[in-house]
């Protein structure tokens, strides 16, 4: 049995004024690779992760629609996840 997942977080500091954007890529409860919104580009973290993340980090417009994706999916819904990140303190 295989297991691939896919992982995206929005981290939200002071409201919607400072908001990153992790996404990760598994395989086998292994981390390959990661895009994280405030380094800008996918980072490898086991040999196969590291040709995966240079694959994608050559496609500027697949990098653009990553860092787009800080206001189009956390921004945008940041109504929805505050009752369960903000409002649980």
């Amino acid at each position: 049995v295989f297991q691939r997942m896919f992982k995206a977080e929005c981290y939200f500091i002071n409201g919607t004024e400072k908001v990153r954007l992790v996404i990760r890529k598994i395989y086998n409860r292994q981390m390959l690779a990661m895009f994280d919104s405030d380094v800008g580009h996918y980072v490898g973290f086991t040999p196969y992760g590291e040709r995966i993340a240079k694959h994608w980090n050559s496609d500027p417009a697949k990098l653009e629609y990553r860092r787009a994706q800080v206001d189009t999916y956390c921004r945008h819904n940041y109504e929805v996840f505050r009752p369960f990140s903000v409002e649980r303190r």
